[in-house]
C-alpha cells in the first residue's frame, strides 16, 4: 500500500522527502520523435490531473526536456480533447482540468452548488467586484462605495469563503487593513490572472464603475442601497480594522 501511495503522489521520495526527480529521464533521447512528444504529454497530463490546484509552467518543467515547449505540449493536449466534458485551462497562474461550462446543470444536478460561491448574496458579489477591481481597499472605502456601511460580517464571510484577505495596511489615518482578492478568487470565477476581468476602462466610460466618482458620493443607482438586503447587520470580531 505505501509503494501504491508513492505512485499516487508520483513516485518515491529522498530521505529529505522531497520526491527523487534526479532519477527521472527527462529528455528521452533514446525514443523518437514521435514518441517522445506522446510521453512529454502523457507526463504533463499525468502532473495536472493528479494536482489538487493548477499546476504553473516551472512545476511542469520538471517532467519534460529542456527543448521542450510547455506551451506546444497545452496545445496538443488541448485539441485532444476536443468533444470531451472537460479542458485543460489556464487559470490562478497555472494549468488544470476544468468541466466545460455546457455541464454546469449536469454537475449541479448531481452534487448541488458549489458551497463557496453559491450562496453568495447579491451584497456580497457587489463588495468582492469592487474588492477585485481596486484592491487594494479599506472597508471604509468600499462602504463609501456603497453609501453605508459594509458590515464586518459581510468581509468575514468573503474572508471565511477564501475569496479575499488582508491586505497591506492604508496609509491613511489610522493605518487601516486594506482588502485583496485570492487565488482562490481566481479559482472560483475562472480567471488566470486580474488581468483576465472585464476591462474596467470599458466600464468606467460606460458610467458603471469609478473609484474616484463613488468615494466622491457619486453612486450609481442600485449600488447605494446594495447592502440593504433586509438582515441585520451584526459586529463581529472576524477582521482587524
Amino acid at each position: 500500500m505505501a509503494e501504491s501511495a508513492r505512485r499516487r503522489r508520483g513516485g518515491a521520495q529522498g530521505g529529505d522527502g522531497r520526491p527523487n526527480d534526479h532519477l527521472l529521464d527527462r529528455e528521452l533521447d533514446h525514443l523518437p520523435p514521435e514518441a517522445r512528444w506522446r510521453e512529454w504529454m502523457n507526463r504533463v497530463e499525468a502532473t495536472i490531473f493528479a494536482a489538487s490546484e493548477p499546476v504553473t509552467r516551472d512545476v511542469l518543467a520538471r517532467v519534460v526536456g529542456k527543448s521542450c515547449s510547455i506551451d506546444l505540449l497545452i496545445d496538443d493536449i488541448r485539441e485532444e480533447l476536443r468533444g470531451r466534458p472537460y479542458d485543460l485551462v489556464s487559470v490562478a497562474g497555472g494549468f488544470r482540468h476544468l468541466t466545460r461550462p455546457a455541464y454546469a446543470d449536469t454537475i449541479r444536478a448531481a452534487v448541488g452548488e458549489n458551497e463557496r460561491t453559491g450562496d453568495l448574496t447579491q451584497s456580497e458579489v457587489l463588495v468582492l467586484m469592487c474588492i477585485a477591481y481596486f484592491q487594494p481597499i479599506t472597508r471604509a472605502e468600499l462602504s463609501s462605495f456603497f453609501g453605508k456601511e459594509v458590515s464586518r460580517d459581510l468581509i468575514g464571510r468573503l474572508r471565511g469563503a477564501g475569496l479575499i484577505a488582508s491586505g497591506p495596511r492604508s496609509p491613511t489615518l489610522g493605518a487601516p487593513y486594506t482588502y485583496v482578492t485570492t487565488k482562490e478568487f481566481l479559482l472560483e470565477f475562472g480567471l488566470e490572472t486580474l488581468r483576465d476581468l472585464p476591462d474596467v476602462e470599458a466600464l468606467e466610460d460606460a458610467g458603471l464603475l469609478s473609484k474616484e466618482k463613488l468615494l466622491a458620493g457619486d453612486i450609481p443607482t442600485g449600488l447605494a442601497s446594495a447592502e440593504g438586503d433586509g438582515e441585520e447587520e451584526r459586529e463581529a470580531d472576524v477582521v482587524e480594522d
